[in-house]
């Protein structure tokens, strides 16, 4: 054998030696058998035992031969090299149950201990799996020597009860913990303050938990590379720490809606010390920061800005428009002021969202201006522009999907390209101005809400039911016939208001073609005939539809000024029990009003007013608890509609309104109608007395009870309902009462509020007396002279009395006197030398 051949045998041996490990490599590599060991698949099984799994979301997870590898389980991750599980991801699996390892193997129930199995866990999520059971997850999270991100994300832990053991052994290598939306205190922030935690922690998510007016730790800074804080929706109150001076590493910094004080200047301050070179995002929204907006240029690298709901005043400078990484700016709901000019946007090229709502801003650009930017959001509510024509620069915007220029004072005619709307449009809010002009032919795909109420826009109804979900064309002078309202077929609308306009003819029976409608005014139009068996409101006549009765959810029920006649129903006491208000005033309801309209605790308003009710007022009005209790805690009355929009829902608020009589003047109450508690009975055929049950309606503003045919006294307590609330000056005037037009008889309560209203309120009852009437009553006058005869007699004996018969205090009284008159004799003489003599 060759020298050569020799070299080649020992190349071949060595090949066959090297894909022979190559084989046993891979095998083992993919080897079930070598992955999952029994021990972690044992644990496994016992966190899946406590949980309840009807979606079967765990289904492959079983001792089944075909489901021995737990590294082949949904949610379970194994390393490719050890075959040990290094990731646990079950999050938003909508998981419920209590995590309850075997008892036979782990003596403690309702823990995370099964976690010591798994040593070489590096990832763990449960986010949104019940929690709120284990009281030791911190202590089983501190075992895991290799975890580097711990995701617990609403999962309704309890507050861990901090030791120092448990800070000494706070995990080494996490890098990223979200423990957002839980229950937590304060306390955790003594866990994170273990000296381990500081040095690689990187993102730390604590939103939406409950540290009660705790301040930002001060530790918190020496978190050397934390990049991501967020801390939004947690009760904080205080300014941050200067600590914060030393995190060189902050990208973002999220603190939105918690309760943080102090100047923004100091903010800026802080952080512009380590931070003005790596600070991407900065949100302070929704806190209580004051001052003005400082010079932000040194922060080279900000692309989100958000001080929206704060008290900021004072001008925003022109140099923001030299950050030319800006890409999002929020600042309303603040009291900024002054000119907004071409100069704050010069070089914001990648701007994408602006918020400056609900300023006092003026906007100023030249009428041929084109913006650096593409907007996406536009949010300019309340800022006037100058001149108040139609903003030409909206023209150059192509990609926005929410557009809000309501209240802006705009006084002009719409130009026609500005119906040519972007096709990704979404919201659009254009209300409270004076616009004119007819709508275009709107090119949408889809939008999902779209508020045109309150200009002075004209023409038919716009043909775009099909395609929004909630549409406001309500306090215009749209025409047409309501007829058109089933041109559609399998609306989407969840929200529709064609309040005051010109709509006309017979409501139309379509409305089965709504399903998913959930608030609907009509009201102020010219609409007749009757109400269709699927919905209804105007002048319409005959009786209720009883499958009104299915709208369980209503909450305000107006039927006001219309020619329905029936007894009033009992299923609205009885089927609508989310009810707040209840018009009917201004039909022909007849017979006595139904007890079970006591069913409604959550009443705030009731009128059924110029009726032709008979009976007697029902003693259970006491059980409308919401008029038993004193004020309200908003000025509006607020309600959300929801829409699914791509899987998600979507809440837009709206607020109710309703119209009332107060001191004879018919007005509509929005922005002040959660002051309102307001019953109202008149103009009926009431009799029988006035229940002293109604005297526990203490939150009561308004009740008339006038034009009726009530008898006997006047309840002694019915003047110490509720004294009016100083806010409800917003409203006409404050306070209502009006028993006028009964047969009422006996005196007026002295001693209260009664006195405070006029003798309208009490006229036409010819039997009443007492005060504010000029009738007096007979007794009344007896009664006065007598205590004054009586009250003569006691202070005259009371006092001299004393003196006849007391030494002591006669000898001091004369003595006062005599004192007194020489002390005034030298005053007097003193005064007399000091005024200069004249010839």
């Amino acid at each position: 054998m060759t020298l050569t051949n020799i070299d080649h045998e020992k190349q071949i041996y060595c090949f066959k030696v090297f894909y022979a490990f190559l084989v046993v490599l891979l095998l083992h590599m993919n080897n079930p058998s070598i992955g999952c060991s029994e021990r972690e698949m044992q644990a496994l099984l016992a966190f899946k035992q406590g949980l309840v799994d009807d979606d079967n979301r765990l289904l492959s997870w079983g001792r089944q031969v075909q489901n021995k590898d737990c590294c082949q389980w949904d949610g379970v991750y194994c390393s490719n090299h050890t075959g040990h599980v290094v990731k646990l991801d079950l999050g938003d699996q909508s998981l419920q149950g209590t995590i309850s390892p075997k008892l036979d193997t782990i003596n403690h129930a309702n823990n995370l201990n099964w976690l010591s199995n798994l040593s070489c866990l590096k990832y763990f999520d449960l986010s949104y799996t019940n929690l709120t059971g284990v009281v030791g997850w911190l202590e089983a999270v501190n075992m895991l020597p290799k975890l580097r991100n711990l995701i617990l994300q609403g999962c309704n832990l309890p507050s861990p009860i901090i030791s120092s053991v448990s800070v000494m052994n706070s995990s080494k290598s996490l890098v990223h913990v979200d423990l957002s939306y839980n229950n937590l205190k304060s306390s955790i922030f003594q866990w994170l303050s273990g000296t381990h935690t500081h040095t690689n922690l990187v993102d730390l998510d604590l939103s939406g938990n409950n540290f009660n007016g705790s301040s930002i730790p001060d530790y918190f800074g020496n978190m050397s590379s934390l990049a991501y804080l967020t801390l939004p929706d947690s009760r904080l109150k205080g300014g941050i720490p200067n600590s914060f001076a030393k995190l060189c590493r902050l990208r973002e910094l999220d603190l939105w809606s918690n309760s943080l004080s102090g100047q923004l200047s100091d903010f800026v301050e802080t952080l512009s010390k380590c931070a003005q070179m790596t600070l991407e995002r900065l949100d302070i929204s929704y806190n209580n920061i004051s001052g003005s907006l400082p010079d932000l240029t040194n922060f080279l690298s900000l692309k989100d800005l958000s001080l929206r709901g704060n008290n900021l005043s004072g001008r925003i400078p022109e140099s923001i428009g030299q950050m030319s990484k800006l890409e999002a700016i929020y600042f309303g709901r603040n009291s900024l002021e002054g000119v907004i000019s071409e100069s704050h946007f010069s070089k914001l090229s990648k701007l994408t969202y602006l918020d400056l709502s609900s300023n006092s801003l003026l906007l100023n650009f030249s009428f041929n201006w084109i913006p650096p930017f593409q907007l996406r959001d536009i949010k300019l509510k309340s800022c006037k522009m100058w001149p108040s024509s139609f903003p030409k620069w909206l023209q150059t915007q192509k990609n926005y999907t929410l557009l809000d220029i309501s209240d802006a004072g705009i006084s002009d005619t719409i130009p026609s390209w500005f119906w040519d709307l972007s096709q990704k449009l979404m919201v659009m809010d254009i209300s409270h101005n004076q616009m004119r002009g007819p709508v275009g032919n709107i090119r949408l795909e889809f939008a999902s809400h779209l508020n045109l109420s309150w200009n002075q826009l004209e023409g038919l109804i716009p043909s775009i039911l099909s395609k929004v979900l909630a549409l406001d064309l309500s306090h215009n002078n749209f025409s047409g016939a309501a007829s058109i309202l089933c041109a559609t077929e399998d609306s989407n609308l969840t929200f529709l208001d064609l309040s005051s306009n010109y709509v006309s003819g017979e409501l139309p029976d379509c409305w089965i073609h709504f399903k998913k409608l959930v608030f609907l005014d009509l009201s102020n139009s010219s609409l007749f005939g009757k109400i269709p068996t699927t919905m209804g409101n105007n002048r319409f006549v005959g009786e209720l539809s009883s499958q009104l009765k299915n709208c369980t959810k209503l909450t305000l029920f107006d039927l006001g000024e219309n020619n329905l006649s029936c007894s009033i129903p009992e299923w609205l006491g009885a089927s609508l029990p989310n009810l707040g208000i209840l018009i009917l005033r201004g039909n022909q309801f007849y017979s006595s009003i139904p007890p079970q309209l006591c069913h409604l605790t959550h009443i705030q308003i009731l009128d059924l007013s110029m009726n032709n009710i008979s009976g007697t007022i029902p003693k259970c009005l006491n059980n409308l608890s919401a008029l038993t209790q004193k004020g309200n805690s908003s000025l509006t009355i607020q309600h959300y509609y929801t829409y699914q929009l791509d899987k998600v829902l979507i809440s837009w608020p709206y607020d109710n309104e309703a119209s009332l009589t107060w001191k004879g003047v018919r007005s509509k109450y929005k922005s002040t109608l959660g002051l309102v508690k307001s019953i109202d009975l008149s103009s009926n055929k009431l009799i029988g007395e006035i229940p002293s049950e109604v005297t526990d309606l203490v939150g009561l503003v308004s009740l008339n009870l006038s034009r009726n045919q009530l008898t006997v006294q006047i309840p002694p307590r019915i003047g110490m309902l509720q004294e009016i609330p100083k806010s409800l000056s917003w409203i006409d005037r404050i306070g209502y009462l009006d028993l006028s037009e009964n047969d009422l008889s006996g005196k007026i309560p002295i001693g209260t509020q009664l006195q405070s209203f006029g003798p309208s309120s009490y006229g036409g009852n010819p039997l009443l007396c007492g005060l504010p009437l000029l009738r007096t009553c007979t007794e009344e006058e007896k009664g006065f002279y007598i205590s004054l005869g009586l009250g003569f007699a006691i202070g005259f004996w009371g006092v001299f009395g004393t003196l006849l018969f007391n030494r002591s205090c006669r000898y001091t009284y004369f003595n006062f006197w005599t004192c007194f008159i020489d002390w005034l004799y030298v005053k007097a003489e003193i005064i007399r030398q000091k005024i200069p003599h004249t010839r």
